[in-house]
């Protein structure tokens, strides 16, 4: 009997301490961006008019959970909400929960620039091109700084993100090249910077120069939209905040009053984009109320075999499809299923 119990307690020692290595996924947290969170709004837009909704849109997240002991996984595995997965999966050799999570943040504040800007120009307001990342030690490290806007690159002005590989077409590394920027609220200034050859900066390899700065779109208005949410990581939630933003700015709701729920990433010109995910995100989803799923195009096979009994799973392509396809809900017209 005593050598019973000592196996059991070791084994419940064992089981009950010892982590996996594996993470566990599951349903994570709601939130409807039309609304507050801990009495703060949400999507706040300041300086420009607004309108009122109704109905809900509600970006969804993946809860992760790293500190996986044995009686947990098994736990998870019998319970059908969790899915296990190894850890190496989703963590670098040495990357902890911290690390993750930061990583997250950072891709989760991308996403919230780039709904800005897929929002604003869906809705036609003008664009300005930032230099959104410098590489250390490339041509303009030290003299164009991130944030620094972008006017004219080797005599071509720049309007969009794009115009800046055009500009340097042609350009060969060791030539100068002149670039126009501007740094906060200072004067425009104009440099003249001697491009540099892209593998040597851990780029691929190309003909033409390289400055080393990776442009980005941002709209150029007179107002401002934040977005407050806090503990949340990741990309996907873009397409829900770029929806948020439209129906805030323009009359009418989009919802009519409906549930909607959905997910995504968005890049600046509101095409969206495949995420991971998605059948945590329908349970959470369909346990906060919502009735219609808004789901990435590439997504729909994955959506459509673990979908709810009830959830109305549109596909969506673009941000405009999607604008698109809620109107067809309040019209009574059939959008676009997965």
């Amino acid at each position: 009997m005593v050598t019973s119990f000592v196996i059991v307690a070791v084994l419940a020692l064992v089981g009950g301490f010892v982590k996996v290595p594996y993470v566990s996924l599951g349903p994570g947290p709601t939130y409807n961006t039309l609304g507050s969170v801990n009495g703060q709004v949400v999507v706040e837009v300041d300086g420009a008019k607004t309108y009122r909704t109704s109905g809900q849109l509600r970006m969804t997240t993946v809860s992760i959970n790293d500190e996986v002991t044995l009686f947990d996984a098994l736990g998870k595995w019998v319970s059908g909400r969790y899915a296990l997965a190894p850890r190496d999966e989703y963590f670098g050799p040495g990357e902890t929960q911290e690390d993750l999570e930061r990583e997250n943040t950072k891709m989760f504040q991308d996403s919230q620039s780039a709904a800005e800007t897929a929002a604003l120009r869906y809705l036609d307001e003008p664009v300005k091109v930032i230099a959104q990342e410098i590489t250390k030690k490339a041509p303009v490290d030290n003299i164009i700084q991130p944030g620094d806007r972008l006017f004219e690159v080797n005599g071509q002005p720049i309007s969009v993100q794009e115009d800046v590989r055009k500009a340097l077409q042609g350009t060969k590394p060791g030539q100068t090249v002149k670039v126009t920027f501007q740094h906060e609220n200072e004067p425009k200034k104009t440099v003249d910077i001697t491009l540099g050859k892209a593998s040597d900066f851990g780029s691929d390899d190309r003909p033409e120069g390289f400055l080393g700065l990776a442009p980005a779109d941002r709209a150029d208005v007179d107002f401002e939209i934040n977005i407050h949410l806090e503990d949340v990581g990741g990309p996907s939630a873009g397409l829900i905040f770029a929806l948020a933003i439209v129906d805030s700015l323009t009359p009418g709701a989009m919802e009519d009053g409906r549930t909607v729920a959905g997910t995504g990433a968005i890049d600046v010109k509101g095409n969206v984009q495949a995420i991971g995910g998605i059948p945590f995100k329908l349970i959470a989803a369909k346990e906060d109320g919502a009735t219609t799923f808004l789901v990435p195009a590439d997504n729909c096979a994955e959506a459509e075999s673990n979908a709810p009994e009830g959830m109305d799973l549109v596909k969506v392509e673009t941000l405009a499809g999607a604008v698109e396809a809620l109107k067809d809900l309040d019209e009574g017209r059939t959008p676009p299923h997965c």
